[in-house]
């Protein structure tokens, strides 16, 4: 991939995950703090992501396979997601504010599936170009927790207008980004393939389906470190949460690039196991860190595996499914892969987590920390097991 190319899929990687990174992590404490949602509120407002993730994808990724150019449609979602993310800022009553979020999130979690495809559409080698574009995902949530902080909105309804304003400049920059027709516009066309039942039919692939089952079991422990870390770190006293938070994101910048070297010698199994296990050890951490609040240390090695985390677990996945898709299909592919992760999985995890935690409240002002992460730490742990059983690699590709 030429320099110029690697540039550009970096500026749209980062603008992309730049939104996200604006207003996701510190929202639960902005919720909870100054608009004093309840727990299950808090949880709902978190599930609005998955329930975009199992609305969009599907649709967006049919339309960049068979009918508009990639980058034309990002930049109308982001376009449109802008002006949602302004409306959001505005909204104080959960009846009014959640509407408008789920609306926003729509739009914005088709843009995961879309920037995969355009990414991976220009990679000569995937394997190792996709994750270097990739280390701008880490760095636009850095850039945006670290403003945040900065500008003091972690309880402040700024966040959604940084975003917003975010948003709106992505959506200009992907105008200029390079052309990616849709691979299957000369292909057959199916009720099944305006469905997207082409990537279901995936699904008949034992070693694929096992693969997306068990990486839906992970997205439901995982949703709690996304629904309550800000609020944790805030009730521990914890000054400038979101900043502290972007340690995360400087580790996935060394595991994407420990991913390359990794991949060839412990496989896909190896990658994604050591993931799930990472998830196991961050909640133990926390739940330590939450008895012995003095003990900094255990909390911030607990915020810095997040790389084995993350990128261990989604960007193998996103890697994985485009070895295993065909190519008039991936888009599509990819958004099936949000649908499991993003989609299902994160929306039973993050309503558990709500109802975990308004649960575990106290007085209405504080949470037993402890209790609240030995529970996804312990759905993690069985996982470990339950995936080293039943996942059986396969050396060679399937295009089937």
């Amino acid at each position: 991939m030429q320099r110029t190319l690697f540039l550009r899929l970096w500026i749209m990687v980062f603008l992309h995950y730049f939104v996200w990174g604006a207003w996701y992590a510190a929202m639960a404490t902005y919720l909870d703090k100054t608009l004093h949602f309840k727990g299950g509120q808090i949880g709902l407002a978190y599930g609005t992501t998955a329930v975009g993730a199992l609305v969009s994808p599907f649709i967006v990724g049919i339309l960049a396979d068979r009918f508009f150019a990639t980058q034309r449609i990002l930049a109308c979602l982001h376009l449109l997601g802008a002006g949602l993310l302004f409306l959001v800022s505005t909204l104080q009553d959960f009846g009014q504010f959640y509407p408008a979020l789920l609306a926003y999130t729509v739009t914005y979690m088709a843009g995961h599936g879309l920037t995969n495809a355009l990414t991976l559409h220009h990679s000569k080698n995937p394997a190792k170009e996709f994750p270097l574009v990739m280390v701008m995902a880490s760095v636009g949530w850095i850039v945006a927790g670290l403003l945040v902080s900065w500008l003091k909105l972690e309880q402040s309804a700024g966040m959604f207008q940084l975003a917003a304003a975010a948003a709106l400049l992505m959506s200009v920059y992907s105008l200029t980004l390079p052309h990616t027709p849709p691979k299957g516009v000369n292909a057959p066309i199916s009720l099944g393939t305006l469905l997207g039942f082409d990537a279901l039919k995936l699904m008949r692939d034992r070693s694929f389906a096992t693969f997306m089952i068990c990486s839906f079991l992970i997205c439901v422990p995982l949703s709690f470190y996304f629904s309550w870390m800000s609020v944790f770190l805030a009730e521990l006293k914890v000054e400038h949460a979101a900043a502290k938070m972007t340690l995360g994101q400087v580790s996935d910048v060394v595991f994407l690039l420990l991913l390359p070297l990794l991949l060839p010698r412990i496989g896909v199994k190896g990658v994604l196991l050591v993931g799930i296990a990472a998830w196991a050890v961050r909640f133990g951490l926390f739940a330590a860190f939450a008895g012995h609040p003095d003990l900094l240390s255990l909390m911030f090695l607990g915020i810095c595996v997040h790389g084995m985390c993350y990128d261990f677990i989604f960007v193998m996945g996103r890697m994985y499914v485009d070895k295993h898709a065909r190519e008039d299909i991936r888009a599509a592919a990819q958004g099936l892969h949000g649908v499991v992760t993003l989609g299902a999985g994160m929306f039973i995890g993050t309503w558990l987590s709500g109802v975990v935690g308004e649960h575990y409240n106290k007085r209405g002002d504080t949470h037993s920390w402890q209790e609240i992460w030995m529970i996804p730490a312990a759905m993690s742990a069985v996982l470990i097991v339950v995936f080293a059983l039943l996942f059986k690699e396969r050396n060679e590709a399937s295009a089937n």
